[in-house]
């Protein structure tokens, strides 16, 4: 599978914050985890949003997240003070991109691309306004397309179970997007320096979960359908 585009800055809003690589977000090497990292996006995607002070019923759901590290770039390190920098890169009729640069020591790390789609309170996609336009500016009038690249596992995958845990949900009963990154800590053993998660669909408390992995893919299943699916390069 081809790697996600990671479009350049283009004219627009920019919003930054800076945050500490703390304990609970590192494993054992005391390296950040891509489930920490998908933390910090969430946190500075909501952090952003909040701070354009546009009114809105809507509710922004991820639908691929991918990063990779830059050049020779390494993991952030606990106690390491990153800066991140984010901004609406692209979109089109219901659905837009933001891109989030990880910093560390004034040096570009990790950068980060994300596909959004807004959703009224019925819960059906809805197409974006003209407010979010006039906030994010012409960066975000790169028309990018809005379809999410389906595989399945083939013969010989590993299967196995994927127990869910209360601290996986979020506010709506659905295991949070960062907590379905970690399959990617379980499968890779190790540092990575690319990974792309992609959600065909929610996974909630009660499901009969499996984990599904062949080489650098794995999926997350219910009954068979993939409601998960994720890729990594070392």
């Amino acid at each position: 599978m081809a790697e996600v585009e990671f479009a350049q800055p283009g004219d627009g809003r920019r919003f930054s914050a800076r945050r500490p690589v703390r304990l609970s977000d590192c494993g054992p090497d005391g390296l950040l985890r891509p489930d920490g990292l998908a933390r910090y996006l969430q946190d500075v995607a909501t952090d952003d949003w909040d701070d354009t002070g546009i009114e809105s019923t809507d509710t922004w759901l991820a639908r691929r997240t991918s990063f990779r590290l830059v050049g020779g770039a390494s993991w952030p390190r606990l106690g390491d003070n990153v800066t991140l920098t984010t901004w609406c890169s692209g979109s089109g009729a219901a659905w837009a991109e933001r891109r989030t640069d990880v910093a560390h020591d004034g040096h570009l790390t990790i950068e980060t691309v994300a596909l959004w789609v807004p959703v009224g309170p019925s819960g059906r996609p809805v197409r974006v306004g003209p407010t979010f336009y006039d906030v994010y500016g012409e960066g975000a009038r790169r028309r990018i397309g809005g379809r999410i690249e389906r595989h399945e596992p083939g013969p010989g995958a590993d299967r196995r179970p994927w127990p869910l845990r209360q601290t996986d949900l979020d506010v709506v009963g659905h295991v949070n997007n960062a907590a379905l990154w970690s399959p990617l800590v379980e499968i890779a053993s190790g540092p990575v320096r690319y990974g792309s998660v992609s959600y065909h669909g929610p996974v909630e408390f009660g499901d009969e979960v499996t984990l599904v992995s062949q080489d650098t893919r794995w999926w997350l299943t219910v009954d068979q359908f993939v409601r998960v699916a994720g890729e990594f390069r070392r």
